[in-house]
């Protein structure tokens, strides 16, 4: 008997410290707010959704090359620029945003991106090299730049709006777009003049481009490489700079600082005066 009441007094204190121990829990739970929380679902959106909501006027450029672009709220406001204007409409105000300063022609294709995830021309498959679809607006050869520009011009708009994924694939497109001596120096006067300084993906390969095509510079746009070192200082020393540590390369007896060798930092013979692909310039 006295071990069965020793037992029972056992099993009560334990039963005890059980209940002391749930209760704990539960209070524990109750505190933290664990017991009411639930996965949360991610919002389906349709694209029946996204053409519910209000129209916006976009309306880009001035004077004669002035458009008007007429988008769905709900499409618009996946640009963060965009958003913050949206926000500011009030009940009964005019539902329109001026951008004045942006390229009419880059802002149809920016309206094409944020509907479709694309702009023409579109990449003729998903390999990676695959070429561009055909531009019939496109001169051949093209040596104003036409081609260059027409990614150029979406890029920085693209970084003005806050659309990291537009200018990675109109930095994409650059490199599939084919040119000439004075194309290409003409597209760089752009990207030195528009770009933002600090913003080596689009900046260095221009410059690298220029600094292993040096016989194209003497032979095929010598007057027109010596307006854009005037105009463009930066732009001269940035190519100065790249040639400067290829020949100390070719110095060290053609290795480079990890041992290996510098074949690979040389661009590809440029025949002069034919149409070709930019250089690919990969970014870290």
């Amino acid at each position: 008997m006295a071990d069965c009441d020793q037992q029972t007094a056992v099993e009560e204190i334990a039963g005890d410290d059980v209940d002391m121990q749930e209760g704990a829990e539960s209070a524990e739970v109750e505190d933290t707010g664990l017991t009411e929380m639930e996965a949360e679902t991610p919002k389906l959106v349709l694209f029946a959704d996204l053409v519910k909501s209000p129209i916006v006027e976009v309306i880009a450029g001035t004077g004669d090359e002035k458009a008007t672009y007429s988008a769905h709220e709900a499409v618009l406001v996946k640009a963060p620029k965009f958003a913050a204007q949206c926000a500011n409409f009030g009940s009964g105000r005019s539902r329109q945003i001026a951008m004045p300063d942006a390229d009419v022609d880059a802002m149809g294709s920016v309206i094409e991106y944020l509907y479709t995830g694309e702009y023409f021309p579109k990449k003729t498959s998903s390999a990676r090299d695959a070429p561009l679809e055909s531009d019939p607006r496109m001169p051949a050869p093209d040596e104003q730049g036409a081609g260059l520009l027409v990614h150029a011009r979406i890029y920085t708009l693209a970084d003005y709006l806050e659309l990291p994924g537009l200018k990675s694939l109109a930095h994409s497109k650059i490199h599939r777009t084919p040119s000439t001596a004075k194309g290409e120096l003409t597209y760089a006067r752009y990207v030195y003049k528009e770009s933002n300084p600090e913003d080596v993906t689009i900046r260095k390969p221009v410059a690298a481009f220029w600094a292993a095509r040096s016989y194209s510079l003497r032979h095929e746009a010598e007057p027109e490489f010596k307006a854009m070192c005037l105009e463009f200082p930066q732009f001269s020393y940035d190519v100065l700079g790249l040639v400067l540590d290829s020949q100390e390369k070719k110095n060290r007896g053609g290795k480079d600082e990890d041992g290996g060798s510098t074949s690979h930092h040389r661009g590809p013979t440029v025949v002069p005066g034919s149409s070709r692909k930019r250089a690919r310039v990969s970014q870290v």
